[in-house]
């Protein structure tokens, strides 16, 4: 004689008391258990990927540059490199720094003034990076007997743009200043960028 089958209750899958939810826990202990791992395995395949773009010691070493301007006299302006990049420091004349007041903002293309492009107290020495801000040419003016362009600052002989005292594009296809990097004055004769 066969053995009686037991009917499963309403709403019971394996035929015990509860059996659906302990399905769907099993189902769910699963479901969190494979993206936990497919989530700490994507981590792991990430973390190398990403740590290796981060910047070496000798590029970390390079990210600042110290450079003493006692040998820079009025009117002058010397080259420097910063972060494999050409640096400008110009050391403003008064007549320069004149020149520069007078210009009003509403004639700039790229209105700053000489104050925002300078540090208080040091608005003699203007620190720009040497770079045409159209292609990236490296403008004139920095060295003795270098080309200044018409308003007396830079001239890149690339596309023909013109830069004023206080490096702010005047004229030519540039479309904003030189820009200035940040520094800060360590002492009345060293600056360090960077």
């Amino acid at each position: 004689m066969e053995a009686p089958h037991a009917v499963p209750e309403e709403g019971s899958v394996d035929g015990g008391p509860g059996g659906e939810q302990d399905g769907v826990r099993r189902r769910d202990f699963i479901n969190i258990a494979a993206i936990s791992v497919a989530g700490i395995g994507g981590l792991a395949t990430l973390y190398p990927l990403i740590s290796q773009m981060s910047a070496s010691a000798d590029v970390l070493a390079e990210s600042s540059t110290e450079v003493d301007l006692s040998a820079i006299k009025p009117g002058q302006a010397i080259k420097a490199v910063f972060r494999k990049q050409p640096l400008f420091i110009r050391n403003l004349t008064p007549e320069e720094i004149a020149a520069a007041d007078k210009v009003s903002l509403g004639d700039l293309r790229d209105p700053q003034t000489l104050g925002d492009r300078t540090k208080e107290g040091h608005k003699n020495w203007l620190i720009t990076m040497g770079v045409c801000t159209h292609l990236g040419c490296v403008p004139l003016g920095a060295a003795e007997g270098e080309i200044k362009g018409e308003f007396g600052g830079y001239f890149c002989p690339c596309h023909g743009s013109y830069y004023d005292t206080a490096a702010r594009i005047r004229k030519g296809p540039a479309p904003t200043n030189l820009e200035v990097p940040e520094y800060v004055f360590t002492s009345d004769t060293v600056v360090k960028i960077g």
